[in-house]
C-alpha cells in the first residue's frame, strides 16, 4: 500500500495550541496550487511502477480555507500521475468555519469521500480559550452540508485536557459528536507544545490546565463512553465504527511507504536494502521559488538502516490496540521479534503492560496508556 499526503499550510488564523506548519491565509495561497502541480509532477519517479495509491489525505493547515476548485486540480492532477485505486480512500480536513455547501460539493464530486472536521469541543467557551475560529453552530451546519453534499464517512476530531474543561464537559463533547452519527472519532489529549501561545499563557498562570489525573479520567470515561457508542479504539486516539478505520493512517502506523506534497510534507520510501525519509522545506516562500524553477523542495534526507526501521515499525506499531503482527515482521525483516527484542519484551511483561495474544505483540490498555514508557525498553 502506498499512501499520498498533501500539506495546504494555511488557515483562517492559528490556534493556540497549534505547532503545526500553517500560517494565516495570504497572497501566497493564490500560486500554492500550481506549486503542488509541479512538485507532484518532479516526485513522480519516487514511485515504483507496480504500486498503486490506496489513500490521499489532504491536511494542514486547513485545505478547506483554500477554493475547492484549486483543490479539485490537485487532486486531478495526482490521479492522472499516479495510479490512484478506484476505491482508495481520499480525506480532506475541513475547518467548520470554511465550510459551505457549493465546496463540499464540489470537493465530493471530485472523488474525495472522507472528511475530516476539526471541532475539539462542543462549549464556545473552550473554543474561544484554545483561539478556533468557529463556533459550535458552525459545527452543525458543517455536518448537515456534509451530509447534503454526499459524504458518508466523516471523522469528529475533540480533544480532551482543555483549560477550564472538567470530565463532565467533555463527555457532553463524546455525546453531541455521537448524536451526530460520524463514522470515526479522533479523541486527542491537548499537548502543550514550546512556542505555542497556549504554552505561553499557562507558564505565565494566565491559564490552568486541569491536573494530570484529570485528564486521565477524562481520557478513561471518554474512551468507555465512546466503546458503548458502538466506536472501537483501534489507535491511541482514534475509535471507528467497524470497517471505518482511517486506512491512510494505517499507512503511518504500519510502517508503509508515503509520498508527502507541499510545504513541511514527509515522505518515507523503500531505497534498495535501506529506508529514505525525505522533508520539504517548511518556508512557503522557498517551496515556491523553487517549485517555480522545477527544482524539488527537498530540505533534508536521512537513510535508516535495519535496525532503525525494526525500531520504528515498533514504535509505530504498538500505538495500535492489535499491536505488531510477528509474522509480519519475520517476512519483512527476517528476524523474530521476540528474540531481537528479547530483553524489552521480558521487561514489559514483568510490568504487566503486554496483552495475551500468540500472533501479535501489543499492549493491553494500561500499557497503552504508559505507551513512551514502554517504548524506553526498546531503545
Amino acid at each position: 500500500m502506498t499512501a499520498i499526503y498533501v500539506h495546504i499550510p494555511y488557515c483562517i488564523k492559528k490556534c493556540r495550541y497549534c505547532d503545526f506548519c500553517s500560517v494565516p491565509k495570504d497572497e501566497s495561497a493564490d500560486r500554492y496550487c500550481d506549486a503542488l502541480i509541479r512538485e507532484i509532477e518532479l516526485r513522480r519517479a519516487s514511485l515504483a511502477d507496480n504500486e498503486s495509491v490506496e489513500t490521499v489525505f489532504f491536511g494542514g493547515g486547513t485545505p478547506t480555507v483554500l477554493n475547492a476548485e484549486d483543490i479539485r486540480r490537485v487532486l486531478e492532477h495526482i490521479k492522472n500521475r499516479y495510479p490512484v485505486s478506484k476505491d482508495a480512500e481520499i480525506s480532506i480536513e475541513c475547518n467548520p468555519k470554511t465550510a459551505d455547501y457549493a465546496g463540499l460539493a464540489t470537493l465530493r464530486a471530485a472523488g474525495f469521500n472522507r472528511l475530516s472536521v476539526g471541532l475539539q469541543s462542543a462549549d464556545d467557551r473552550l473554543l474561544s480559550v484554545i483561539g478556533r475560529a468557529h463556533s459550535f453552530s458552525d459545527f452543525e451546519e458543517t455536518m448537515r452540508l456534509a451530509r447534503a453534499a454526499g459524504f458518508e464517512n466523516i471523522n469528529v476530531d475533540v480533544m480532551h485536557g482543555l483549560p477550564m474543561q472538567t470530565q463532565q464537559s467533555y463527555l457532553d463533547t463524546l455525546k453531541i459528536v455521537c448524536d451526530f452519527e460520524p463514522q470515526h472519532v479522533s479523541a486527542y489529549s491537548l499537548i502543550l507544545e514550546e512556542g505555542t501561545e497556549l504554552k505561553r499563557l499557562v507558564k505565565a498562570k494566565e491559564l490552568m490546565l486541569p491536573f494530570e489525573d484529570e485528564v486521565a479520567d477524562m481520557q478513561d470515561a471518554g474512551m468507555d463512553y465512546l466503546e458503548s457508542r458502538g466506536y472501537r479504539r483501534y489507535e491511541i486516539s482514534n475509535f471507528a465504527k467497524e470497517g471505518f478505520e482511517c486506512r491512510h493512517n494505517l499507512t503511518y502506523w504500519n510502517n508503509k511507504p508515503y509520498l508527502g506534497f507541499g510545504v513541511a510534507a514527509h515522505s518515507s520510501v523503500p531505497d534498495r536494502h535501506m529506508w529514505l525519509r525525505f522533508s520539504n522545506t517548511e518556508s512557503i516562500k522557498s517551496y515556491l521559488k523553487k517549485t517555480a524553477a522545477n527544482k524539488l523542495p527537498t530540505a533534508e534526507t536521512i537513510k535508516l538502516n535495519k535496525s532503525e526501521q525494526m525500531f520504528e515499525t515498533v514504535m509505530l506499531g504498538l500505538r495500535k490496540t492489535e499491536g505488531i503482527d510477528r509474522a509480519e515482521f519475520f517476512e519483512r525483516f527476517e528476524v523474530d521479534i521476540d528474540e531481537y527484542f528479547r530483553e524489552a519484551i521480558a521487561a514489559i511483561g514483568v510490568n504487566g503492560w503486554w496483552e495475551d495474544d500468540e500472533k501479535r505483540l501489543r499492549l493491553n490498555r494500561r500499557g497503552m496508556d504508559l505507551q513512551n514508557s514502554a517504548l524506553l525498553y526498546f531503545r
